[in-house]
């Protein structure tokens, strides 16, 4: 599982950079500035999240006899925090399409679930 979530992390990372880099030269007077700024909030979590990533992959390594479904659990939650949060602010402010802001805190809930699951495995 270690591997799986350092390729999903370092995956998640350049994507990140990659979306970071599009937003600030390519959608740059194409969108609002009310909708890039949400796009850089989708990057930014997007990062913040491939970080714990590498984080979960690097706890997974380690014999955590009673913390390893947790964390396993936790990078499962990161996984699907960027899709869903991180996509869903992508879509909303490339589309215009607003009904995608309620997948929003669902992504947002999966983010808080994961970092609950990595303070279950410590205890």
């Amino acid at each position: 599982m270690d591997r799986t979530f350092l390729l999903a992390g370092a995956v998640a990372g350049m994507i990140a950079v990659g979306f970071g880099a599009f937003g600030a030269h390519g959608l740059r007077g194409r969108l609002t500035p009310d909708m890039l700024a949400v796009f850089e909030t989708g990057v930014r979590y997007h990062m913040y999240h491939a970080l714990a990533l590498l984080l979960t992959a690097a706890l997974a390594t380690r014999d955590m006899a009673h913390g390893g479904k947790a964390i396993v659990a936790a990078g499962w939650l990161f996984v699907a925090g960027i899709v869903l949060f991180s996509g869903s602010l992508y879509l909303l402010a490339v589309t215009g399409v607003t009904m995608l802001g309620a997948i929003t805190p669902i992504g947002g809930v999966a983010f808080l679930a994961g970092w609950a699951a990595l303070a279950i495995a410590a205890l």
